[in-house]
């Protein structure tokens, strides 16, 4: 199963926490694991609050204190956007129970975008 998420901004998290939930509900599994992976390399999957919009700014606004431009060698002009994606992550593996991705109460998925704006693709999958 694959969807596509549309960013519209050079870095940004989007929750596609909703979409992912639809396909654990869709595949029938009562009680498994759901596998959330971005085929990218400039992008990236995460797990944290969505509540507080703020919690997203400040992880990027650390994340671009952290991550600097050291004259990369990489001739594109988004070794940043490289960096930053290998430091989350391309997946994410979430626990099914009961037909339902187990997530804390705070807790959303979110696609990472580095180095937008882009049309990316998203593959889950439940077993």
């Amino acid at each position: 199963m694959e969807f596509t998420v549309h960013t519209s901004k050079k870095e940004e998290f989007v929750d596609i926490t909703s979409r992912v939930e639809e396909f654990v509900k869709k595949s029938g599994v009562r009680n498994g694991l759901c596998v959330v992976y971005c085929p990218h390399t400039t992008a990236a999957i995460t797990v944290n609050e969505n509540a507080d919009p703020s919690v997203v700014r400040d992880i990027l606004a650390s994340l671009n204190d952290i991550v600097k431009d050291i004259d990369f060698s990489h001739v594109e002009g988004n070794s940043p956007a490289h960096v930053k994606s290998s430091l989350f992550g391309c997946s994410k593996t979430f626990i099914v129970e009961r037909g339902e991705l187990k997530l804390g109460t705070w807790q959303g998925v979110y696609f990472c975008e580095f180095d937008g704006p882009r049309e990316r693709k998203v593959y889950v999958k439940v077993v």
